[in-house]
């Protein structure tokens, strides 16, 4: 399922709802439908900025190696796919907090699943 972010300060941002939770859960808000008002981006792009700045600090864990590895068995015989690729959660990130800047600066709402 997606979730698409909308504001009038930005273009829409559409993200996986399961990548979604990851960000809203830090929030405290229901990925299903919200909102993160105007007064409150500020507060919004402040938590992410601090996740993604502690997340920076740790390398990937040893479960997402193992997960790999499973994946791709111990001879690295992917069976013809693409290399396994880790997405950052500062690159998953990035869209919405460049949303969140936008939306402070022109003090304007953010809504999803509405």
């Amino acid at each position: 399922m997606l979730v698409t972010f909308k504001s009038k300060a930005a273009g829409e941002v559409t993200m996986y709802q399961i990548h979604a939770r990851r960000l809203l859960d830090l929030l405290h808000k229901d990925v299903t439908r919200g909102v993160i008002t105007a007064e409150e981006t500020g507060h919004a792009l402040a938590v992410l900025e601090a996740q993604v700045a502690a997340s920076r600090l740790h390398p990937a864990s040893d479960e997402l190696e193992h997960d790999v590895h499973a994946h791709h068995g111990d001879e690295g015989n992917d069976s013809g796919h693409e290399p396994t690729t880790a997405v950052s959660f500062s690159a998953r990130a990035y869209p919405l907090m460049e949303m969140l800047r936008a939306a402070h600066a022109s003090k304007n709402d953010i809504l999803w699943g509405v």
